[in-house]
């Protein structure tokens, strides 16, 4: 049995953030990636909250950081990388408010040019 798998886009500015992170754990969000595109969803994703259903957060820690990269699974027909950074929030594990403002701003616009 072969699974279909989806296309997995990314925003620019989330590829360019990616590419910043430690290999292995651009190894593991590339792993999550490719699960969702698979229709299913890996361990280290979780949905988050307030954004609506389909929008995903993969959270890693790698050494002392926290790594984070979101992706929605209901626009179009890829998975979309909206946003990926470095945690550097001091408040706990909840995930900045700038960085769910961007996100919000993110989805929003991706679906705008899809249009």
């Amino acid at each position: 049995m072969s699974l279909i798998s989806r296309p997995i886009s990314w925003i620019k500015a989330a590829k360019k953030e990616f590419e910043k992170f430690p290999q292995g754990v651009k190894q593991e969000v590339f792993e999550a990636l490719t699960i969702a595109a698979e229709g299913r969803k890996s361990d280290s994703a979780k949905p988050m909250k307030g954004l609506g259903p389909g929008v995903f957060e993969i959270a890693l820690k790698y050494r002392a950081d926290a790594y984070r990269a979101i992706y929605a699974v209901q626009i179009e027909e890829a998975i979309w990388v909206i946003h990926a950074f470095k945690k550097k929030s001091k408040t706990g594990i909840k995930t900045p408010k700038q960085e769910i403002d961007l996100v919000r701003q993110r989805i929003k616009a991706v679906k705008e040019m899809l249009k």
